[in-house]
């Protein structure tokens, strides 16, 4: 059978290709290899800057066609090495021959060859390679997409501020709110997560096989490599350096990141999941296409497919990054494979994260108030009075508050005529009596609307 969309194992490859195009590049095989050459390139300049008369500082057009090479891979290039890798079984191998192999027509490049990969491990290409990857995920794909849900949250919690919706705690009626304050805790959530995510760094290392610079020391026993290394890390690859580390970098610095990104995800789990019950309850309406279908036998029904469809997806990305989050800090004495191996799964772990993105924010998009619903449950549960009531009653001492509603309420279906009948019963002030009277479930919301009003994501 041809691999196609129709074929492919992974959804994220078939159904859904299109909506997580944007990670191809940077976190599939090519996405690795990519980064790879850039590594290898910068380290082999940076080795002619190094002041060693072994290796002069390059022209201006050999670096010019080395971050050519660069800049202008293609699958093509990153071909080529997957030939060349049938023949050595080694990834990283295959990348250095390749890129020798682009010397042909420099006799300066040529020269210097063998200077391509210097005492290098292939983990100080790997890991390094991967801190590139992540980094132009999370600037590029992540947190735009987070950014772009935060800022239809805010503005459906400015527009919807006023709005009063009934409350719900274990499932019961509760003190009212608005649908925009609720909206708007959600978006302080997200905003505290999202800079947890931008505020990872990530950690590179090259520092040969086991982290001791042992092969660099052996060729030039007096030169400062630690000090050369980070300057190669931090400022030509723009990664923060780890001077600490085995053959591998530990990973620390990737668990924080998908921890990050999986607590994130949680948030927005949460989120579907009452998006769902306010759907349930009619609190929302769904704008459909013209001939969309909302049930296959059911034709009142508009399921709230896309916050089903983000739930899920958000799961099975957490899945995903829970396992790399404990997995890759952990590896046999000086490294073993197993990273190498759950490190591949990188891009569909966050795939999955960003096909939830999508569908939530599709779903936010056909999202239309229900005014009525919202009064009528309102007009409901005027239970929900009993708690304003009482506070007022403690704070002019009157006896056994709490205790006095309970009796009125619970168990019991209330209206607005018992609970003015009960008013009338209180030795109260009469404004206050007046001011108890004018409470109705749907403006007994404090301060619900200038919290949700007052939301600045931005500053948050």
């Amino acid at each position: 059978m041809t691999l196609s969309a129709l074929t492919a194992l992974s959804p994220l490859d078939g159904r859904y290709a299109a909506k997580v195009a944007p990670l191809r590049p940077l976190l599939s095989e090519f996405g690795l290899m990519h980064r790879r050459v850039q590594v290898e390139v910068e380290w082999f300049i940076a080795l002619s800057d190094a002041g060693f008369a072994e290796f002069k500082p390059l022209s201006e057009a050999s670096r010019g066609l080395l971050r050519g090479l660069v800049l202008r891979f293609g699958e093509d290039d990153a071909q080529a090495i997957k030939d060349i890798e049938r023949t050595t079984n080694h990834d990283v191998k295959a990348v250095e021959y390749w890129l020798k192999s682009r010397f042909e027509n420099s006799a300066e490049l040529k020269a210097a060859s063998e200077f391509v990969h210097f005492a290098c491990t292939s983990e100080d290409i790997n890991n390094t390679s991967h801190g590139l990857m992540l980094k132009a995920a999370r600037a590029e794909v992540l947190l735009p997409a987070l950014d772009r849900i935060v800022a239809k949250l805010q503005q459906m919690a400015h527009t919807l501020a006023d709005v009063p919706m009934l409350s719900r705690t274990h499932g019961q009626t509760a003190s009212p709110t608005t649908v925009g304050k609720e909206i708007a805790n959600v978006v302080a959530r997200l905003v505290h997560a999202r800079g947890r995510i931008a505020d990872v760094k990530m950690l590179a290392k090259m520092n040969g096989a086991v982290g001791n610079y042992n092969a660099h020391l052996a060729a030039w026993p007096a030169f400062d490599w630690e000090s050369f290394s980070r300057k190669v890390v931090e400022e030509q690859l723009g990664l923060t350096f780890n001077p600490y580390t085995i053959q591998i970098e530990p990973h620390d610095w990737m668990a924080e990141l998908f921890d990050a990104v999986t607590r994130t995800n949680t948030i927005l789990i949460d989120w579907s999941r009452d998006v769902w019950g306010y759907v349930s309850l009619g609190y929302f309406k769904q704008r459909l296409k013209a001939g969309e279908i909302g049930s296959s036998t059911m034709p009142h029904k508009v399921n709230p497919i896309d916050f089903e469809n983000a739930e899920g997806n958000f799961g099975l990305a957490n899945a995903l990054l829970t396992h790399l989050s404990q997995k890759l800090p952990i590896s046999r004495w000086q490294r073993d494979l197993t990273d190498s191996t759950v490190l591949r799964n990188m891009g569909v772990a966050l795939g999955y994260a960003v096909l939830g993105y999508d569908s939530l924010l599709r779903g936010l998009d056909k999202l239309e108030i229900n005014h009525e619903a919202l009064a009528g449950d309102l007009d409901a549960a005027w239970e929900v009075l009993a708690e304003p009531i009482q506070t007022v009653m403690r704070r002019y001492g009157l006896p056994n508050p709490y205790e006095r509603l309970k009796e009125l309420t619970r168990g019991k279906a209330i209206t607005r005529e018992a609970i003015a009948a009960f008013i009338d019963t209180l030795e109260l002030p009469a404004a206050e009596k007046a001011r108890l009277q004018a409470l109705t479930p749907g403006n007994y919301t404090g301060a619900a609307a200038a919290l949700a009003k007052r939301l600045d994501a931005g500053a948050a």
